[in-house]
């Protein structure tokens, strides 16, 4: 074989070759040229000359041989196969095949063939035919596997923030739209005999819009209802009815649409069903199915998240409101003022405490108290000890002889869960007087001394020791009684106020002695104010750095009738407790 039919180029011995040697061997264009030039091609070297006929229906590609006028001169039997109107001896161009003359791929009986022109010498051409449908559908079929891919990929990223169950049910039916259907309507499993439902529709060349309602379970389309069940409807005529008929295909009928139902995977049963429809030119085929599949999957588990966290939120909640302190209960000439800041300040809770009880005879029993560590576990145990108040207190009114009650129980509880927590504490019971003053009968467990304001300006520090509470079985409790003149008002206070660190250089506490200068001269301020002003400083000399729990009690005696006399006086200026001077 020469080098001009490698190139496929015409040697001019009457012979046609292809552009590659492998793919097209030459071979005579007749029957007499074919005799002729056939022993040529063979090796010089005594072997029989190949019958390259037979070598030609081997070929994966159909050949079509056409003469300088378009008469088709040669037909292999590939060409023969896959096109069967063309005819040896007439014109190519009177065969019809649509997409031939072009070139390129093009549609033929249901195939997908693949033409391609090679000039030849002498203004003869040849045609090479291939069948490509397997190789398209193949690539169609990945290339639809990537974007089924891709869209389950975006699916589950979307789908995996939201953390209500508003917001994922909105989130699930947006999603499905257009890419699964044209309408997509999701139905939650009822609570409390009632479904919400979340539709997601769009008109042409339009984002989708959502809404949402509320269905009684009574009321449910059957599909839904066996959906919620676990099970897919498969009548589709008679699902699509139920769609229309719940109003939830806007602008589609029972006859010009298709639909489909899964059910949304949750944790003991399905979360949800997730309805998709689009108008019947567009049949609902396994692929898509399996994909329908695959999206109710990720969005069950999205909202078994969602409500989930729901549960546990609402649950984090009502503990929390149990937790909290609360407000004392009012009493006669006494006004209260409060202030709470957690050292985890999302939590709202932590391990300080305060709180009041009214006693039968007209006195009022109040305390705060400060328990081992801060968080949750604090906040536990603090709910514990303030159970154990409130049901002691209906026992023994003595402030004294009540705090050993609570030790002992505290006690029994600590040991009972090996953990060894414990709590500082002061516990008063305060009594009126007609003249609008007030005595309070105090008892002390290792907490901080309380400070009286008098009404000269003077504060006056509480001498009232005791040890811990909830740690030895008889600890020694200190007790004191203090007198308040109408006007007069006694503060009682947590670690976190003297312990806060901060100043110039971040580490310094503030002490009980800037505590002192702090509220000197603050004698005339009503309780919660005087409260607030504590918590307001004590947090300015902190920054932003951490603290611990932070609580303040303060009760006033509030004079003759009950009444708070009203001042206007001049607050005085923080630097007389030096926070201005030791701020960074």
């Amino acid at each position: 074989m020469t080098a001009a039919d490698v190139r496929g180029q015409d040697p001019g011995d009457g012979r046609i070759s292809t552009p590659s040697a492998a793919r097209a061997p030459a071979w005579p264009v007749d029957a007499p040229a074919r005799s002729a030039a056939l022993p040529a091609l063979a090796p010089d070297r005594g072997h029989a000359a190949p019958d390259w006929s037979e070598v030609v229906e081997h070929f994966r590609e159909g050949l079509v041989i056409c003469d300088a006028d378009g008469v088709v001169r040669h037909l292999s039997p590939v060409a023969e196969r896959l096109l069967p109107e063309v005819v040896p001896g007439e014109l190519l161009a009177a065969a019809g095949v649509a997409g031939l003359g072009a070139g390129g791929d093009f549609t033929h009986h249901g195939r997908r063939l693949r033409a391609r022109r090679v000039p030849l010498s002498a203004a003869r051409s040849c045609w090479y035919v291939e069948d490509v449908t397997e190789i398209v559908s193949r690539a169609d079929a990945l290339l639809a596997e990537r974007a089924r891919s891709a869209f389950l990929a975006v699916a589950g990223e979307k789908l995996g923030n939201p953390l209500h169950p508003d917001r994922a049910a909105s989130a699930v039916v947006r999603l499905a739209v257009p890419t699964l259907a044209e309408v997509a309507v999701l139905v939650l499993a009822p609570r409390s005999g009632r479904s919400r439902w979340w539709r997601a529709s769009r008109g042409q060349d339009e984002a989708p819009t959502v809404d949402s309602g509320v269905l009684d379970a009574p009321d449910l389309p059957p599909a839904i209802v066996e959906g919620l069940q676990g099970s897919e409807p498969h009548a589709v005529d008679w699902l699509v009815e139920q769609a229309v008929e719940a109003g939830w295909l806007p602008g589609l009928t029972s006859v010009e649409a298709c639909a489909r139902v899964v059910p949304l995977p949750g944790r003991d049963a399905p979360a949800g069903v997730l309805l998709v429809a689009r108008r019947a030119t567009r049949w609902y085929d396994d692929a898509d199915i399996d994909l329908v599949r695959a999206f109710g999957a990720r969005a069950g588990a999205a909202l078994t998240t969602a409500m989930l966290y729901r549960d546990q939120a609402e649950v984090a909640d009502t503990l929390q409101a149990s937790l909290v302190p609360v407000e004392p209960a009012e009493a006669t000439g006494v006004q209260w003022g409060t202030a709470y800041r957690p050292a985890q300040a999302g939590l709202r809770i932590g391990g300080d405490f305060y709180g009041s009880h009214r006693l039968p005879d007209g006195s009022s029993l109040f305390f705060l108290g400060d328990v081992s560590g801060k968080g949750v576990e604090a906040a536990v145990f603090t709910g514990q000890l303030r159970q154990c108040l409130h049901a002691l207190h209906r026992v023994e009114s003595h402030p004294g002889r009540l705090l050993k009650l609570l030790n002992d129980a505290l006690l029994e509880t600590t040991q009972a869960h090996d953990r060894g927590r414990f709590a500082t504490m002061v516990l008063g019971v305060v009594r009126p007087h007609r003249d609008g003053g007030l005595t309070l009968a105090l008892a002390g467990g290792g907490h901080l001394p309380p400070l009286v304001l008098r009404n000269s300006g003077e504060v006056e520090q509480v001498s009232l020791s005791g040890m811990l509470v909830g740690v030895v079985p008889d600890p020694r409790i200190g007790e004191a009684t203090v007198r308040l003149e109408a006007g007069e008002t006694c503060l009682l206070y947590s670690d976190g106020v003297t312990e806060a660190r901060g100043g110039r250089s971040g580490q310094e506490q503030f002490g009980p002695e800037r505590l002192v200068g702090l509220v000197s001269g603050c004698h005339r301020m009503p309780a919660p104010a005087l409260a607030e002003r504590i918590e307001q400083v004590t947090c300015d000399w902190l920054g932003h750095g951490d603290h611990d729990d932070i609580a303040v009690l303060a009760l006033r005696a509030t004079g003759p009738g009950g009444r708070v006399p009203r001042h206007l006086h001049a607050v005085p200026e923080p630097a007389a407790t030096d926070t201005r001077e030791s701020r960074p």
